[in-house]
């Protein structure tokens, strides 16, 4: 499954001299992030194979390999989103290619519209569970038993429970919830939003989904981390937009940079 990952990874094996032991995947806004990487080496998407070729304001689309907190990583400025193609598995050979080069734990963040009026804009979300709103899945078209994928604890417990502690340790407010993923382009109606509280979601978004199923599927430990952009369709009379999302998640891209180095600094070898 994924052959073409490990030739991926040779070629990136070559030039990079480092093995990474964790992967992490940017969302909107998230430069900071990047920039926390020691020595780092930087591949243009364009120029790695399986890769894919973001079109939406924000994501770098480039490989950054290197270290943060003196820990080994691979960072991804930039993914994939269904709504770009009109499926799903665009990230799936990023994310198996990052389990050749010897990532065992994969980190993902992204920009989401809160549901909760007490988790507003600029606020950090540590996500426990997600609803696949959009039905759709990166595993269509694979063959074999693996793809019947068990997604109970797909973000792993004892990880969040350490990015818990460490948010507490260093006084910055951190909520825990529920991911809804829509498939966008377009934001959520009220209703929708309304419904979508109703199932039990406290953020909802446009991405994360597909890949903490793939990332599964490959046998990763998953973290997710959202940054609240704005308060869901609905929620407030402020208009949704792709600035507005931007805008917001670059403040909250700091307490980010924080707390993943914390973690990072503390995380054991898997």
């Amino acid at each position: 499954m994924f052959e073409e990952a490990a030739e991926t990874a040779a070629m990136i094996r070559r030039r990079a001299g480092i093995a990474p032991k964790v992967a992490l995947v940017l969302g909107s806004g998230l430069g900071a992030v990047a920039e926390a990487v020691e020595e780092p080496l930087k591949l243009s998407y364009q120029d790695v194979p399986g890769f894919p070729r973001p079109s939406v304001a924000g994501h770098g689309g480039s490989l950054i390999l290197g270290h943060i907190a003196g820990r080994p990583v691979a960072v991804l400025q930039g993914r994939a989103h269904y709504y770009e193609s009109g499926r799903a598995d665009g990230m799936n050979l990023a994310l198996a290619t990052l389990k050749e080069l010897g990532c065992a734990r994969l980190i993902l963040t992204n920009a989401a519209g809160s549901l909760r009026a007490d988790v507003g804009p600029g606020r950090l979300m540590l996500i426990r569970d997600h609803i696949n709103f959009a039905g759709v899945s990166p595993l269509f078209g694979l063959a074999g038993n693996e793809r019947f994928v068990d997604l109970v604890d797909a973000y792993d417990p004892a990880a969040r429970a350490a990015i818990a502690e460490i948010a507490g340790r260093l006084d910055l407010p951190l909520a825990e919830g529920v991911y809804v993923w829509f498939c966008g382009p377009h934001f959520e109606t009220p209703a929708e939003i309304h419904a979508a509280q109703v199932l039990g979601g406290d953020a909802v978004g446009m991405s994360t989904v597909p890949e903490v199923i793939v990332a599964r599927l490959l046998g990763l430990k998953v973290s997710a981390l959202s940054m609240i952009t704005n308060l869901a369709a609905g929620m407030s009379a402020e208009p949704l937009s792709h600035d507005q999302t931007m805008r917001h998640a670059t403040a909250a891209a700091a307490d980010m940079t924080r707390l993943l180095t914390a973690y990072l600094e503390e995380l054991a070898d898997d």
